[in-house]
């Protein structure tokens, strides 16, 4: 970073992987985890200082279409319970539900009846449809911005807890037919369960400000 008058930008800035070579230390993974809590805590820093509707809905954009690689570059390898790991679990979340809305449809659909409170949790979808789906996730991680931190993540938590339970769902009814895409779609679930408890455990952290 350089000396002088601040940049002023027009759209939340992360560091491409052209910004992180300049960065001192390279891609040393020391330097890249500082640059990752950094990046982290500015951004939630920006979002919960500002109003401006258009701005918000940038940060809330900034996994779509090819940001999710300057995303993933410094925030994928955090550890998931601290705050760049967190960000990186509602942005590719919510990015899996732009690339297979009807997919996720499905799976909500079928796992609300059977968790009622997480159904709860996550927000109302009705009906439960790719769009109402894509507005779901969308109001989530605008949460993570405009309202309280630890509630966007519990929200986050409870919708990965309702499709894990429609897709394990799914993956009994595949195992009649295709053994083989029941077992993944099975293990797939068990990642999305796992995803569910490493949010939970976020927002418990956050509670007790100790989640950086």
């Amino acid at each position: 970073m350089t000396s002088g008058t601040p940049r002023q930008y027009h759209r939340p800035t992360l560091f491409t992987s052209e910004m992180l070579d300049s960065y001192e230390g390279g891609t040393d993974p020391a330097r890249l985890s500082e640059a990752a809590h950094m990046t982290a805590a500015a951004l939630v820093l920006r979002g919960r200082a500002n109003s401006d509707p258009a701005i918000l809905e940038r940060l809330v954009r900034l996994a779509d279409a090819d940001g999710l690689q300057d995303i993933a570059e410094l925030w994928s390898h955090s550890p998931a319970v601290t705050l760049p790991g967190s960000l990186w679990r509602m942005y590719a979340l919510r990015r899996t539900v732009l690339q297979a809305p009807e997919q996720l449809a499905a799976w909500f659909r079928d796992g609300r009846a059977h968790a009622p409170v997480s159904r709860a949790v996550a927000g109302v979808a009705e009906p439960p449809g790719p769009q109402e789906l894509v507005a779901l996730t969308t109001d989530i991680l605008t949460g993570a911005f405009t309202g309280d931190f630890d509630i966007a993540l519990l929200r986050a938590a409870a919708f990965c807890r309702v499709v894990s339970l429609g897709e394990s769902l799914h993956a009994d009814a595949a195992d009649l037919s295709d053994e083989r895409r029941g077992t993944a779609l099975t293990q797939s679930a068990a990642r999305l369960n796992h995803t569910a408890r490493e949010l939970e455990a976020s927002a418990a952290e956050w509670r007790k400000g100790r989640l950086a």
